[in-house]
């Protein structure tokens, strides 16, 4: 059994720490564009349920397993599980929480390296006097490595390894400096988007111009908080709902079960749990959708934004209306606003780094300092094709593969082996033992039915993903015996590269056509090299179980 002196400093931290690795970039950045592409506050009523239904039991879930594992000494999700229910087979399930962080996060780092590259940029004034087509320019220029003109030759890739440093850094210093960073940059966060959601509220009509006389940023908050009830039964809008719980709660990823398993048998997992999914929502939906969707409302329109939103926003159109303020104002909203997303994503991005780290420690009696430095090499290893090679995929394929259908398999299979291999009788007392708060009894019911049920759409959802989205259209089809039109993005079509194919099937210009080549040449790289770091670390895991059956600590 392994030893670990290791545990949590305090209450606040751990809840503290549990809410850093939900709240991240998705908070701000997806959230927004996934209620404005769903019709504002048609989401918002689906949103809030999945969350009820969905969120919170797979938080129990991953809480109580992560505490169960603890109890005998496993600190990551292949022996946690396999301390849940014995079986050679069930310990590589396992495999997803350690291989979708290293995955995640060697992407996830780019993205939190922009935000330092944008915080240092808004400080020294270069988004100053530019125009909105420059902004965007300056965001489109930043990420071509080759042709950047920002003024620092290949910032990207210098932004990029100074992210993984500093990651890799605290996460030497254990628990403690995970611990540490959740304190100041949790608190920080909130007041940063405080300060930036009171100018979404109070902007008004104040941003209005000659060429957007109708801009009001009241239309961006009525459009998103005005219930339309008719989404309850737009099966589309659910989908995206579902999707963004697993987004905003860093579920499926193993880094729950992780963080858990430094607590000692009796304490709280129930109040902990919810405490860190409503900080969550608290943060998301009070905060983030105050903050880009107002303000581009209040000075660009509500039309532009339904006809705009996108993840892009963030960086192509914010520090163009932070210059609306003057130059000081501005740099202080660009800090502000930039800095909170690095503390978003670096909150989350630590604690990707837990699960390799505990399990090298528990398995292979490897120090945090050499396990930190070693999912730092794996990071940047992974990561710097999604830096070089970002406009030919690369970066969209891992978040695809790692990122999204990953989430939802290891999170289905986890469910379905707590509820009904583990089963609910010891599951419910897991989660109740210790418990701050009462547990209502319906989630005993909830977790067992409604939740597997629920995952299971949402995996086959993804899988047979109707073309243009539309499901109540393709359902009336199938019906009729016209068939079910794929989508490009569902995982059948995904796989089989169909999008990139009907491309290169239709054209005709030489370069277009080589073009599209290398993006397919990219794409199969990155799916070798995530196939590679899950063989990895099923190799790995094969060796741990090897490695415990000398030592006779083994289950079969």
């Amino acid at each position: 059994m392994s030893q670990t002196n290791e545990s949590w400093g305090s209450r606040i931290g751990l809840i503290l720490a549990m809410a850093g690795n939900a709240v991240g970039l998705g908070n701000f950045l997806r959230f927004p564009v996934q209620a404005v592409q769903n019709g504002g506050g048609a989401f918002i009523i689906p949103y809030l349920v999945c969350f009820l239904l969905m969120g919170i039991p797979l938080l129990f879930i991953e809480w109580s397993s992560g505490r169960f594992g603890g109890k005998f000494g496993n600190h990551s999700t292949p022996y946690i599980l396999d301390s849940m229910v014995k079986g050679r087979v069930l310990k590589y399930i396992g495999v997803f929480g350690i291989f979708t962080n290293i995955a995640v996060v060697s992407y996830y780092a780019y993205i939190e390296s922009w935000t330092m590259s944008y915080v240092y940029h808004s400080l020294t004034g270069t988004f100053s006097g530019m125009s909105q087509s420059e902004v965007a320019g300056f965001f489109d220029s930043y990420i071509d490595i080759a042709h950047s003109t920002t003024g620092i030759p290949y910032e990207a890739v210098l932004f990029y390894i100074l992210c993984l440093t500093i990651n890799v850094y605290i996460l030497s210093k254990g628990l403690k400096g995970v611990e540490k960073v959740a304190k100041i940059g949790m608190p920080l966060l909130i007041l940063f988007g405080i300060i930036l959601a009171a100018r979404g509220y109070t902007l008004g009509t104040s941003g209005a111009s000659e060429t957007f006389p109708d801009a009001n940023a009241w239309d961006g908050l009525n459009f998103l908080w005005t219930p339309q009830y008719s989404s309850l039964l737009d099966l589309k809008v659910w989908m995206a709902a579902a999707g963004q719980i697993f987004f905003t709660l860093s579920v499926g990823m193993g880094t729950i079960h992780c963080y858990a398993a430094y607590l000692k048998s009796k304490d709280d997992v129930a109040l902990n749990a919810v405490s860190a999914g409503f900080m969550n929502e608290f943060v998301e939906v009070v905060l983030g959708s105050a903050i880009v969707i107002p303000i581009a409302a209040g000075y660009l329109g509500l039309d532009w934004v339904l006809n705009n939103a996108g993840f892009g926003m963030a960086f192509q159109t914010m520090p163009y209306l932070f210059q609306q303020w003057g130059p000081f104002l501005a740099a202080m909203a660009g800090f502000m606003w930039f800095g909170l997303l690095f503390f978003a994503g670096i909150t989350s991005s630590l604690a990707m780094g837990t699960p390799w780290m505990g399990f090298m420690r528990d398995e292979f009696g490897w120090s945090s300092n050499k396990g930190a430095w070693t999912f730092g090499a794996l990071a940047l290893i992974m990561g710097l094709p999604t830096v070089f090679f970002y406009q030919q995929g690369v970066f969209d394929e891992y978040d695809y593969w790692a990122g999204t259908v990953s989430l939802v398999v290891f999170a289905m299979m986890e469910t379905i082996l707590f509820s009904w291999i583990f089963g609910m009788k010891k599951g419910w007392k897991e989660i109740t033992d210790g418990a701050d708060i009462v547990v209502p009894r319906i989630y005993k019911f909830i977790i067992k039915f409604i939740t597997p049920v629920m995952l299971i759409v949402v995996f086959l959802g993804s899988v047979f993903a109707p073309k243009d989205n539309d499901w109540s259209g393709n359902f009336k089809s199938l019906f009729s015996g016209d068939g079910w039109a794929l989508s490009n993005a569902s995982i059948i079509k995904t796989i089989s590269q169909s999008g990139l194919k009907e491309q290169l099937a239709v054209a005709t210009d030489p370069m277009v056509i080589e073009s599209l080549n290398d993006k397919m040449f990219y794409i199969n790289m990155a799916r070798i090299m995530l196939m590679g770091l899950f063989i990895f670390i099923s190799l790995l895991v094969y060796l741990a179980f090897n490695k415990r059956r000398k030592e006779g600590r083994a289950t079969l």
